[in-house]
């Protein structure tokens, strides 16, 4: 009742997907301000006061700059879809929005986390190299799944390698800003530095070997003619529908190859407990917790692209627009499925074979 329509702004241009669009935004005033009474004060969701790009282009510049596009290059970039003209994309305006996006990047790593809770998590370690360095970098990357099924990143940080030490930093730094609760499960490759850095800041929570990446280290000790039938083994056995047939499986494997191909063997065998992890929680979140492809599939495109882009991005400027990037992305991720099944997880249900165990209470006779 206080907020009546007050004239219009001036007209300005918005860079859109289809050229320039000319708009005048509504102003609002508030005729039950006073003195004492606080201004309400109006800000359009749709149209911001200095807005003067659409969200999607602002989510295309990072993607261009991946792509190798120099920030004095983007306007003759963009000029088949935004017109010769295109405003609002000049140098200074890009080196002011990767500004933008490095107070983004600093007010996100310090953001608190001590209302948040995830039951499960991903760890990965990207490996991205920039300007034709001697080493490459690798990005530290932890994913989390909250009680409401929706994925989240949870750290993000450059590291020597994948080292203890370097995991040690991202989980007590995630545990310093609030995160108290252990995740029930965590879910990553055969880096042991994350596993040891884990037993020491989350103590309790379990280990689940990523299956891909498994089947890729057993593969790769053994020949090329024989793969094929040695792929379909391994799908057997973490696609049973058990644990107890899967260790079946296993136990088929091992003697099936132990002869001519020990080695493989027994770099899936010495693996065996944390492989076979999943089989504790609920069957429908199996397909989310036997490999790490949360991570896997975001950084898919981006390490492509960092291929293509070494003379072109800093150490630095890789780090942020790789951000940029899985920010972007982390909108459209997928919710895990079987939801329903996390709160009881929450509350302490146990188990077994993904079906949950309910105890009986004994029943006294009459």
């Amino acid at each position: 009742e206080r907020l009546v329509r007050h004239g219009r702004g001036p007209e300005r241009s918005i860079q859109t997907g289809i050229g320039p669009v000319p708009v005048s935004r509504v102003k609002v005033r508030d005729r039950g301000a006073n003195g004492e009474a606080e201004r309400i004060r109006f800000s359009s969701s749709i149209l911001p006061k200095w807005a003067r790009r659409t969200r999607s282009l602002d989510a295309l510049l990072p993607v261009l700059y991946l792509r190798g596009v120099s920030t004095g290059d983007f306007q003759e970039a963009l000029a088949a879809l935004l017109g010769k003209e295109a405003a609002n994309l000049s140098p200074s305006v890009i080196t002011r929005l990767t500004a933008e996006w490095t107070t983004e990047y600093e007010r996100w790593q310090k953001r608190d986390l001590s209302a948040r809770h995830y039951v499960y998590v991903w760890a990965d370690g990207v490996y991205l190299q920039a300007r034709m360095e001697d080493h490459a970098e690798c990005m530290l990357v932890l994913i989390g799944a909250t009680p409401e099924g929706k994925k989240e990143l949870v750290g993000f940080q450059t590291g020597i390698r994948e080292s203890a030490q370097s995991w040690r930093e991202l989980l007590v730094d995630v545990k310093r800003r609030g995160l108290k609760i252990a995740p029930d499960i965590a879910v990553g490759d055969g880096a042991l530095g994350f596993w040891k850095a884990l037993d020491e800041v989350f103590a309790g929570t379990k280990h689940q070997r990523c299956w891909v990446h498994k089947t890729a280290n057993v593969l790769n000790k053994v020949p090329l003619a024989v793969q094929a039938n040695l792929k379909t083994d391994l799908r057997e056995i973490y696609g049973a529908p058990t644990r107890s047939a899967a260790e079946m499986a296993i136990e088929v494997f091992a003697e099936k190859y132990g002869a001519k191909y020990d080695k493989a063997v027994d770099c899936l065998t010495k693996d065996r407990e944390t492989l076979l992890a999943f089989y504790d929680f609920p069957a429908e979140h199996w397909d989310h917790l036997r490999t790490s492809n949360p991570i896997e599939s975001v950084f898919a495109t981006v390490r492509h692209r960092t291929v293509r882009t070494k003379g072109s991005l800093s150490s630095k400027t890789a780090r942020l627009m790789v951000f940029k990037l899985v920010m972007a992305a982390a909108k459209s991720w997928r919710r895990l499925k079987g939801q329903n099944q996390l709160p009881k997880l929450l509350a302490g249900a146990k188990f077994q074979d993904g079906i949950e165990v309910i105890e009986m209470k004994p029943q006294s006779a009459a």
